[in-house]
């Protein structure tokens, strides 16, 4: 039973906006994979809507004269993952967002809306963070951009005012180019399961693949809120890439971390996996960056 006590389909995405101002008491609907659950759970009986579903301007994939990536916030999972431009540009969001759920909800689920419920959990949340990625939010002010690592305000919480959309993500071409990146999400089970922990790693060799020039490592679950290890990331750079690189930083992340005790997993097995993960998915990076870890 879906208790909704008003619904209305905006045209387009100033519509949508003039909507949300009427109504305080309005929420945003896109793919509805989590608000139609919640209301059928009664968690958000008599709840208003105001859909963004399939508004062409938030749905398109498209690369800028500068290089910069712009993903509209109403994409779904299945658009970036089949979207040929990301395939070869960032295969590791791609990958992420494979990871999610189930076909059926891949096909209606949006970024806009994982990355939106400000959960650490969402499984696009650690690759954009290692791709420095900047949220686009349009509201009766206009439009305002911030990076995605200041978006997020707690566990569940967002910066987005009620009246704002999130319109589209962008990642400009110094964050994805000459870069290998891997994402690995580990859970109890291979498919419909929310990530235990999730590692996002991103890695630049110098020209002769050698040493790092630059390193992004991101998690899920780590903390409240989806994080980077940015003085790990800062002591790796210059180093070969070999067992002392890899040990450094599977080392060095864990004092960064906050990860918490709960029915999913303990405190230290989430350790434990930050250590590992983190090993894996930069071993994984480098090769697709084109290097080799050297014994």
């Amino acid at each position: 039973m879906y208790d909704i006590e008003r619904f209305y389909r905006a045209k387009d995405v100033s519509d949508a906006v003039r909507a949300l101002e009427a109504d305080p008491d309005a929420m945003l609907i896109s793919g509805g994979t989590d608000v139609l659950i919640q209301t059928r759970e009664g968690k958000l009986a008599g709840c208003s809507l105001v859909s963004i579903n399939q508004l062409p301007e938030l749905t398109g994939i498209r690369t800028e004269e500068d290089g910069t990536i712009v993903i509209g916030g109403a994409a779904t999972f299945s658009d970036i993952t089949n979207n040929k431009a990301l395939q070869s540009r960032i295969p590791i969001l791609c990958w992420a967002v494979d990871q999610v759920g189930s076909p059926q909800i891949r096909n209606v689920g949006t970024i806009g809306g994982n990355v939106s419920n400000g959960v650490t959990s969402a499984d696009s949340a650690s690759s954009l963070f290692a791709l420095n990625a900047v949220v686009e939010l349009t509201g009766p002010g206009g439009v305002r951009r911030l990076p995605i690592a200041d978006y997020y305000a707690g566990p569940g919480k967002t910066v987005r005012q009620h009246s704002e959309i999130l319109t589209a993500i962008r990642i400009a071409r110094a964050d994805y180019e000459n870069y290998g990146g891997h994402y690995i999400k580990y859970g109890k089970r291979e498919a419909m399961e929310i990530a235990t922990l999730g590692c996002a790693v991103c890695v630049k060799l110098t020209e002769d693949k050698r040493r790092v020039d630059d390193l992004r490592v991101a998690f899920g679950v780590a903390a409240p809120i989806p994080m980077r290890c940015h003085e790990t990331e800062s002591k790796a750079k210059g180093m070969a890439l070999d067992a002392d690189l890899l040990d450094a930083v599977s080392q060095g992340v864990l004092a960064e971390v906050k990860p918490r005790d709960s029915w999913r997993a303990s405190r230290a097995f989430r350790l434990q996996l930050v250590s590992e993960l983190s090993r894996r998915a930069l071993s994984r990076a480098i090769t697709f960056a084109g290097g080799e870890i050297h014994a």
